[in-house]
């Protein structure tokens, strides 16, 4: 997938800074650009390819949801705002995520999963770029050892909770990640990987065999949760 085109709608000066920051802490985000509300936005969204607004809804001249909906063909929207009884109206507006001032790179990175995972299922609706395979489709990104990484599902064997992280086990490594593993459940596609165990997920199509109460991916053993088997079968049923 190509890099996320990012506009940064926001009048304080430091959540700018924020925003910028975090925004090139990510390798697959690119900030097209700032603006300090939403009325020259308007010309860098008619004349330049923005994926992704990062926008707040207390702006000068309008707010960020009524900016939102005069636009005849949005691109995805994060909103920003340090008012939290706005979310509702802000997710009914169709946004990607909402997100509470201030906030910190984890909560940011969990935002951006979720706009890169709708922009994967576009994509696959739309049709793919030509020379990429959809078994390639799709990405997650993590935060380990002090380095952000960008993990294709395809590559990803298993995911196993472990106290308060998460081992992210692929072919050519594990990654251990702070990030409690429901919250990293609900960032990965649900068709794609499956809950077999209260400390396992795993990609339906990774699995060889199942034996018993337990699974097979690429030779490493995985026990079956009792709670979970039946939903397991009915997956691979689809597959």
């Amino acid at each position: 997938m190509k890099k996320l085109r990012c506009l940064v709608i926001e009048d304080e000066p430091l959540s700018q800074e924020v925003l910028a920051r975090y925004i090139a802490g990510i390798p697959d985000l690119e900030l097209a650009g700032i603006c300090n509300d939403a009325l020259p936005a308007s010309g860098i969204l008619r004349n330049s390819i923005v994926d992704l607004i990062f926008l707040d809804i207390n702006l000068p001249v309008i707010s960020g949801i009524r900016f939102l909906r005069s636009l005849s063909h949005p691109p995805m929207v994060i909103f920003t705002t340090a008012y939290p009884e706005f979310a509702v109206e802000g997710f009914e507006a169709d946004a990607v995520d909402y997100l509470v001032k201030p906030f910190s790179f984890e909560r940011f990175l969990k935002a951006v999963n979720k706009a890169f995972e709708r922009a994967s299922y576009l994509m696959s609706v739309n049709g793919l770029p030509a020379g990429e395979e959809k078994g390639n489709q799709g990405f997650i990104i993590l935060r380990a050892d002090k380095k952000v990484h960008k993990v294709n599902y395809s590559d990803i064997l298993f995911l196993e909770a472990t106290g308060d992280y998460v081992k992210v086990h692929t072919a050519a490594k594990t990654l251990l990640v702070h990030e409690t593993f429901k919250d990293i459940e609900q960032q990965l596609p649900s068709g794609v990987f499956l809950r077999v165990h209260k400390s396992f997920i795993v990609p339906l199509g990774g699995i060889s065999f199942i034996e018993g109460n337990r699974l097979n991916i690429s030779g490493t053993s995985i026990p079956i949760g009792l709670v979970y088997r039946e939903e397991l079968m009915k997956a691979l049923k689809k597959t």
